[in-house]
């Protein structure tokens, strides 16, 4: 008995308030005067900032046009969509979205491109790539992750970089701004800034091309086969060898997957020259490469011009949310305080019963 109080002495804590949790504490009582004004003050607070994230977001002006060419629709953009049977056009086929400007649009002004019904959040296509691949990893060049099947090796035997199916649907589209400055005057192409257009940590640390071999690039990826909806393998995707294979701008951004069927991905900016203050007044052609298929899946893919604020783009989800929770406190401020005066006064009256 004496040994086993010993060694239970030896491990006891030390007798301090510590240790011991005799440190002093308090424990908030919540009442009526205190419950009630953080109601209403959380409740204004949030009405507050949603309606100024609701006005500024209302205040962004945007410009879309749906070119995806489905049956019956207006637009040139119908005979490529007819050509391909909803599935393949043919390669570079051309159609043009023409509008005019009454007045200014204010800059800076964004391109984005829209699909709908394009299931990214797949669970089985969103997986469906090799993030060791896409590291500029030499090895995972060669052996392409099991996740990438069925698009992990080519017909003839060959790994395919980039591997898996959201590399293999790349969007292809491509687009062309020119203003028409006077009426029946010449169009003057508008330049695109498409430079920085994906995420920073994306092009710098996610996405890296594998070593060069003696210079090359294209060496670099030699025994590889390109994705079987590519017409060109991934170390041609741009001239610009800061913007080509793995590190290409337009390839990093489709390759972060969005989380809802209908999504929209920044294509350019409008920032340059006479333009940097906006798209001026006056008649406007968009010239468009049509490529990408969405007729066989049921989607729509528009062209949106769009100015942001200090918000971000156009989004008036979050205002209205902001909006709704700050009246769910209000109501539910006036509701404790009917039934804190109500059963107050029913104290009252029995107090004076008794």
């Amino acid at each position: 008995m004496t040994w086993s109080v010993s060694a239970r002495g030896a491990h006891q804590p030390d007798n301090t308030a510590f240790t011991q949790q005799r440190l002093p504490a308090w424990q908030p009582l919540l009442s009526a005067g205190i419950t009630l004004p953080l109601f209403f003050c959380a409740g204004l607070a949030f009405i507050g900032l949603g309606l100024g994230l609701f006005y500024s977001s209302n205040g962004i002006k945007e410009l879309e046009y749906d070119y995806s060419g489905n049956p019956g629709t207006t637009g040139n953009c119908s005979l490529c969509a007819a050509e391909g049977q909803g599935r393949a056009p043919p390669p570079n086929c051309s159609c043009a979205w023409y509008f005019s400007l009454p007045e200014l649009f204010p800059g800076p002004v964004y391109l984005y491109y829209e699909l709908s019904n394009f299931y990214q959040n797949n669970r089985r296509y969103g997986v469906s790539r090799d993030d060791a691949q896409l590291s500029g990893l030499a090895s995972a060049l060669r052996h392409p992750a099991n996740e990438c099947a069925p698009y992990q090796f080519s017909a003839t035997g060959l790994p395919i970089a980039p591997c898996g199916a959201i590399a293999n649907s790349l969007f292809n589209d491509s687009f062309s701004l020119w203003h028409q400055r006077q009426p029946g005057g010449p169009y003057v192409e508008v330049p695109l800034d498409r430079t920085a257009i994906a995420w920073w940590t994306d092009y710098h640390v996610k996405f890296r091309n594998p070593p060069l071999v003696n210079g090359s690039l294209a060496l670099a990826f030699r025994g590889t086969a390109p994705p079987p909806n590519w017409h060109r393998p991934v170390y041609e995707l741009s001239p610009d060898p800061n913007n080509t294979g793995f590190i290409n701008q337009d390839f990093v951004v489709w390759m972060r997957t969005a989380a809802l069927p209908t999504f929209r991905k920044l294509y350019a900016r409008i920032r340059q020259g006479n333009y940097s203050a906006g798209l001026p007044r006056g008649a406007y052609r968009v010239n468009i490469t049509y490529n990408y298929p969405v007729l066989a899946f049921g989607g729509h893919k528009l062209i949106i011009f769009s100015n942001i604020s200090w918000m971000g783009g156009k989004n008036p989800f979050l205002g209205i949310a902001y909006l709704v929770v700050g009246s769910l406190c209000i109501l539910m401020g006036f509701v404790m305080l009917v039934v804190y005066i109500r059963y107050q006064d029913q104290d009252d009256d029995d107090n004076d019963d008794e």
